[in-house]
C-alpha cells in the first residue's frame, strides 16, 4: 500500500488530488494496449492492402500479355471476363515509331534584305562620317 501511494504521490498533477496522476497512467497505459490490439482494418488498412493487390494483379496480367505479344505466341485470355479489343487495321507501310521530334527547316529571309545587317553605331568622337 505504501508503494502505490508514493507512485501516485509522484505522479500527481500539481494543483489536483495526488490520484489524478495515477488514473492519468492507467488511461495511458490502457489507450496504449487498445492500439496495440487493435486488428488493422479498424484503420482501413486492410481495404488498402486489398485494393493494391488487385491492382498488382491486373499489372501483372497486363505485363504478361505484353511479353506474349511480343514473343508471338498466340494470344490467350487470361481471366474469364476478359474482353478482346478490336484489333487495327493494318497500315500498308510498317514504320518504326520515330524516337526524336522532326527537325524544323532553317528560317526564310524575306526576299527585300540581303541577310544578316549589323546595326550602325556612331560613338562620339570616332571621325568616321
Amino acid at each position: 500500500m505504501g508503494l502505490l501511494q508514493d507512485l501516485a504521490s509522484r505522479l500527481a498533477i500539481p494543483g489536483l488530488p495526488d490520484w489524478t496522476g495515477l488514473i492519468a497512467l492507467l488511461l495511458l497505459l490502457l489507450v496504449g494496449l487498445a492500439y496495440l490490439l487493435m486488428p488493422f482494418s479498424v484503420f482501413g488498412l486492410k481495404g488498402r492492402l486489398d485494393s493494391i493487390e488487385a491492382q498488382l494483379d491486373e499489372l501483372q496480367a497486363e505485363i504478361r500479355s505484353l511479353s506474349l505479344q511480343l514473343s508471338g505466341a498466340p494470344r490467350r485470355a487470361v481471366t474469364e471476363d476478359w474482353v478482346e479489343l478490336p484489333s487495327r487495321a493494318p497500315r500498308a507501310v510498317e514504320e518504326d515509331p520515330r524516337i526524336t521530334p522532326p527537325v524544323p527547316p532553317p528560317a526564310a529571309w524575306p526576299e527585300g534584305r540581303g541577310g544578316r545587317s549589323e546595326p550602325r553605331v556612331d560613338w562620339p568622337g570616332d571621325g568616321r562620317r
